[in-house]
C-alpha cells in the first residue's frame, strides 16, 4: 500500500510540473507596452517599448501596427531603427484643435507601422521589441491605451484591442497600455530626462523591466520540470521496491 501511495504521489508531482511549465508559457504570450519605471510622467515625454511575441507555431510575424488615440493626441513620435524592419508613422487631422499644455494641436500621429523586409520576421518561439519615443503625454488621464495589430506571413491577423475592465480581469486580446502619473518637479524636464536616458544607453533598464516577467516564467517552467522529474523518480523507485517485495515473498513461499 505505501508503495502505491508513493507512486501516485510521483505521478501527481509530474503532472503539476508539466502544468506549471505550460502555464508559464501562456501567461506572457501577448503584446505588451512598457516604460522605464512604473509610470510615465503626465505632460512629458517617454519611450514606450512594445514587446511582440510570436504565438503561431507555423508562421512568422511580419507586420506590427500600433494605433495612437485621437482623444489624447501625440504631436511627437520617433521610432528606433531595427535591422530588417521599416517603420512608418502617419499623421491625421483632428476634427477640432485641442490644447496640449500651452500648444494648440491640429494634427496628431495616429498610426505607427513596422514591416519586416524579407527574410526578416519574428519566428515561432521568438519575440521582438519595438520602441517609440513619444510626447507630449496627456495630463488628464491615468492610462494611455494603444491598440495593436499583429500580422503573420500566412495571412493571419490578430487585433490586440480589448480594454481591460475595472475588475482587472485580463481579456483574451488585451490592448497594450501604459500608466501615467503626475510629474514631480519640472514635468517636461523630468519626463524628457527619462526619455533621453532610455534613448542614449538607459534602454538597458527598460529591457530589464520588460524581460523580468519572461525570466520569471522561465524560472517557473524550470522549477516545474524539476518537480516533475522528482515525482517520476519517486514513482519509479516505489515501483521497483514493490516488485522486489513481491519477488521476495514468492521466494519465501
Amino acid at each position: 500500500m505505501p508503495s502505491r501511495t508513493a507512486a501516485r504521489a510521483g505521478v501527481v508531482l509530474a503532472a503539476a510540473g508539466a502544468a506549471a511549465l505550460l502555464t508559464s508559457g501562456v501567461a506572457s504570450a501577448h503584446v505588451t507596452a512598457r516604460v522605464v519605471g512604473e509610470a510615465a510622467a503626465k505632460g512629458g515625454y517617454t519611450v514606450i517599448t512594445y514587446r511582440v511575441p510570436n504565438e503561431d507555431n507555423t508562421a512568422g510575424t511580419v507586420k506590427v501596427e500600433v494605433k495612437l488615440p485621437a482623444e489624447y493626441p501625440l504631436s511627437s513620435v520617433r521610432t528606433e531603427p531595427i535591422a530588417g524592419w521599416t517603420a512608418t508613422a502617419t499623421k491625421a487631422k483632428l476634427d477640432k484643435p485641442v490644447k496640449v499644455g500651452n500648444t494648440e494641436v491640429t494634427e496628431y500621429f495616429n498610426t505607427v507601422t513596422w514591416t519586416a523586409v524579407s527574410p526578416a520576421r519574428i519566428a515561432p518561439g521568438q519575440f521582438q521589441d519595438f520602441k517609440l519615443s513619444v510626447g507630449k503625454l496627456p495630463d488628464n488621464t491615468d492610462t494611455l491605451t494603444t491598440p495593436a495589430v499583429q500580422t503573420y506571413d500566412n495571412g493571419k491577423v490578430v487585433a490586440w484591442d480589448q480594454p481591460t475592465p475595472p475588475s482587472g480581469e485580463e481579456p483574451e486580446h488585451p490592448a497594450p497600455s501604459i500608466a501615467l502619473a503626475a510629474a514631480t518637479g519640472d514635468a517636461h524636464g523630468a519626463a524628457s530626462a527619462s526619455s533621453e536616458h532610455s534613448e542614449h544607453g538607459g534602454g538597458t533598464e527598460t529591457a530589464a523591466a520588460a524581460t523580468g516577467s519572461d525570466t520569471t516564467a522561465r524560472w517557473l517552467g524550470g522549477a516545474g520540470l524539476v518537480v516533475g522529474a522528482l515525482g517520476l523518480g519517486l514513482a519509479a523507485g516505489a515501483t521497483l521496491r514493490a516488485r522486489k517485495a513481491v519477488a521476495a515473498a514468492k521466494r519465501g513461499e
